[in-house]
């Protein structure tokens, strides 16, 4: 049923509480990946790390308004752009070093990839955009 994909049906604590984890998982993994990539292969590293930061904090927010909630938040047309660019983006970084094996190209993505979060970001902010 859709209360068993919302976050009403946890606590306000315990929502709180996975938000912080899956924010600070986020931060970690972004900052982990920048430092692996200066190892041989990091590129991957970083790639995938960043990208899993990114999905990471997004997820985190499913914890206060619930999965549902986000979803239908995401694609309003007022940020429907700004919520494709940046899935795009996470999509494309690992393309870019997986299937097409171009580091330079995964890098740029990951720029994008931070742009379009931002951009996204700033769409909840009234006026922002």
């Amino acid at each position: 049923s859709v209360k068993v994909l919302d976050a009403s049906t946890l606590s306000f604590g315990t929502r709180v509480r996975w938000f912080a984890i899956c924010f600070v998982a986020g931060i970690v993994c972004s900052i982990l990946g920048t430092a692996l990539l200066w190892l041989p292969k990091g590129i991957k590293l970083f790639a995938v790390f960043y990208t899993l930061g990114n999905i990471a904090a997004l997820a985190s927010t499913c914890f206060l308004m619930g999965p549902l909630k986000q979803l239908k938040a995401m694609f309003e047309p007022k940020r429907l752009v700004a919520t494709v660019v940046m899935l795009l983006f996470l999509v494309l970084t690992l393309c870019a070093v997986f299937w097409w094996n171009k580091k330079g190209l995964a890098v740029l993505f990951c720029i994008l990839q931070f742009l379009a979060m931002t951009w996204y970001s700033l769409s909840y902010i009234p006026f922002a955009r």
